[in-house]
Order: structure tokens, then C-alpha cells, then sequence
């Protein structure tokens, strides 16, 4: 299966946070555009989450440790661990989910 990104949708799932979505049967993948200064709160999730920048800074907090995250890194979230974080430029973010997000579909 081949998808051009600028056919899939942008959703707003989170104020500042545009993403398009890709679901498989096992998992989900978001790209996201981030507007500085947005936020996510605190959350957790049942889903692995592997999340990496692309572009920009991104303040990560896990478990009650924050890092500033840029390009370059990959993170790995494992489920039901609490986390959030903040835009402190604008950002690309790539996160991948398993199984896939039902409320981003």
C-alpha cells in the first residue's frame, strides 16, 4: 500500500498539535506539525509509543523526568508510563503506536 501524505486529512486532535494519520491493522503512525507553546498533558496510554523530532524542540516529561528533545533521537515509551510534554519551537514530531490509536481514526 502506498499513501501520499498530502492526501491524508490534518486533524487537530490536540489544540496546536495537526496530524495525519496512518492506521494498519497493528499500528498507527502521526506525523505532527506542533505550534510552539503547545502542550500535551500529563497521560498515559495501554499503546507502545516510539516518538521521534524531526524538526524543532520538544520538552519531553517521563515519569516526572523532563528532557528537550530534538533531531536525532528516538524514545521509546512503554505502556502506562505517564508522560506529557511542550513545544518550545515549532516541531515535527513522528510518533508510532502498537496497537493502533482507535481515537485517532
Amino acid at each position: 500500500m502506498d499513501i501520499e501524505l498530502k492526501d491524508v486529512p490534518t486533524k487537530e486532535l490536540i489544540p496546536g498539535f495537526h496530524g495525519k494519520m496512518i492506521h494498519t491493522p497493528k499500528s498507527t503512525i502521526a506525523y505532527w506539525e506542533v505550534e510552539a507553546g503547545s502542550e500535551i498533558p500529563e497521560h498515559s496510554h495501554y499503546h507502545e509509543q516510539i516518538m521521534q523530532v524531526t524538526e524543532g524542540e520538544f520538552e519531553l516529561t517521563v515519569d516526572g523526568v523532563s528532557r528537550v528533545y530534538g533531531p536525532g533521537t528516538v524514545v521509546y515509551l512503554e505502556p502506562h508510563i505517564k508522560h506529557g510534554g511542550k513545544a518550545l519551537t515549532p516541531c515535527k514530531i513522528t510518533d508510532i503506536f502498537c496497537p493502533p490509536r482507535e481515537e485517532y481514526q
